[in-house]
C-alpha cells in the first residue's frame, strides 16, 4: 500500500499536465474558432430569411474576422509559451477547414457564389479532402509534409477572399463591386490551391509507391 501511495503522484503527473494544456490559452483560442463555424453560418443564414437582416453579414463578419484572428494566435501563443499539444496540433487545421468550407457552402446557398465561380470553390473543397486524407496516410507511416511558404499565402488568400464575400449585399450597398474583388481573389486562391495540392501529392506519392510494393 506504501508503494502505491508513493506512485499515485508521479502517475498523475502526466493526467494534469494534459488537463492544464487541453484547457491552455491557445487551446481555448481554436474552441472558440470551432465554436465561431456554427454561429457565422447562422448569421449568413438569418440575414436571407429575416426582413431588414443584412446588418447580421456585418455580425458575421466580425465573427469571422475575430476566429481568423486566433489562428494567428494560437499557435504563436503556443509555441512562445511552449504550450504545444495533441488536441493542439489536431484541431487547429481543422477548424480552419471547417471555417472556411461552411462559408463556402452557405455562399453557394445564398447565390453569393454561382455559375463558374461554384468551381472555384468545388477545387477548394476538393483539395481540402484531398490533401486531409493525404496527410492521415503518411502519418500512419510517421511521414511528415511541412506546410510550405506558398501554402500558407493560399490560406491567407482564402480568408481574404471569404472575409469579403461573407459581407454579400451588405457590402455591395457600402462599395459596390466588392463581391466581384471577393471572387477574384476566391479565383486566386483556387488557382494556387490546385498547385500547392499537387505539390503535397507530389511529396507524398514516393511513400505511397514504396507502401505498395
Amino acid at each position: 500500500m506504501v508503494e502505491a501511495a508513493t506512485r499515485s503522484p508521479t502517475s498523475s503527473a502526466p493526467e494534469q499536465r494534459g488537463r492544464s494544456h487541453a484547457l491552455s490559452l491557445p487551446n481555448i483560442l481554436t474552441y472558440s474558432r470551432c465554436v465561431a463555424v456554427p454561429l457565422v453560418a447562422a448569421c449568413l443564414f438569418w440575414s436571407d430569411i429575416l426582413a431588414g437582416g443584412l446588418w447580421l453579414r456585418w455580425v458575421a463578419l466580425a465573427l469571422y474576422i475575430a476566429a481568423a484572428v486566433t489562428d494567428f494566435f494560437d499557435g504563436y501563443l503556443a509555441r512562445a509559451w511552449s504550450q504545444q499539444s495533441a488536441i493542439g496540433r489536431m484541431l487547429d487545421p481543422i477548424a480552419d477547414k471547417l471555417l472556411v468550407s461552411t462559408c463556402l457552402l452557405m455562399f453557394a446557398s445564398d447565390g453569393t457564389i454561382r455559375g463558374w465561380s461554384l468551381w472555384a470553390a468545388i477545387v477548394i473543397l476538393c483539395r481540402e479532402i484531398l490533401v486531409s486524407g493525404l496527410r492521415e496516410f503518411l502519418a500512419e507511416l510517421r511521414v511528415s509534409v511541412p506546410v510550405s511558404r506558398l501554402a500558407k499565402w493560399k490560406t491567407t488568400l482564402q480568408l481574404v477572399a471569404v472575409g469579403v464575400l461573407i459581407t454579400g449585399p451588405a457590402g455591395e450597398s457600402v462599395l459596390p463591386g466588392v463581391n466581384l474583388v471577393g471572387l477574384t481573389l476566391l479565383w486566386v486562391s483556387a488557382v494556387l490551391t490546385l498547385y500547392t495540392g499537387y505539390d503535397y501529392f507530389r511529396a507524398g506519392a514516393r511513400h505511397l509507391v514504396e507502401d505498395e510494393r
